[in-house]
């Protein structure tokens, strides 16, 4: 079992041990800052108002709390309701800087019966971090806070 299947299996078992949202969302981004080394920022956004809002998230403040669907990584993830996958940030004419030290960037949506709740988002200070098992293991991710917000 490597490092992400343990950090799933740890995940499935809060989420059946809570049945408070912002809980699970803090425990997920306490355990992927901590257990993953180049997740120097890890939160979630969540859609309210038609505006995407800042969740739990652990890593350096940010000024970009609320974001405007469209907008940023973060705002086309929202309405393309895709993961976004960015090797370089500098590169990007849509970024919205969080920390000047931020290199790459994966934004996962999190989807309830196909609708746009929210998302994961991750910074790395490293260029290139994120790879495709990056982004298959967010989605598990996701798809546990989607049964989690289903049965709850």
């Amino acid at each position: 079992m490597d490092n992400f299947e343990m950090l799933i299996k740890t995940i499935e078992n809060k989420s059946l041990e809570t049945n408070d949202i912002n809980i699970l969302m803090e425990f997920i981004s306490r355990l992927l800052h901590d257990k993953i080394p180049y997740y120097d920022w890890v939160g979630f956004y969540i859609l309210k108002d038609n505006k995407l809002h800042l969740g739990p998230f652990v890593g350096k403040p940010t000024v970009h709390t609320v974001i405007d669907v469209g907008v940023g990584i973060c705002g086309t993830s929202a309405k393309t309701l895709k993961p976004i996958l960015v090797s370089n940030v500098i590169n990007e004419d849509n970024y919205l800087a969080c920390s000047p030290e931020t290199r790459s960037e994966i934004v996962v949506p999190i989807l309830i019966n196909g609708k746009f709740w929210g998302e994961i988002d991750i910074d790395s200070d490293t260029t290139d971090a994120f790879s495709e098992k990056d982004r298959q293991f967010l989605e598990n991710i996701s798809k546990i806070i989607a049964k989690f917000l289903n049965h709850n």
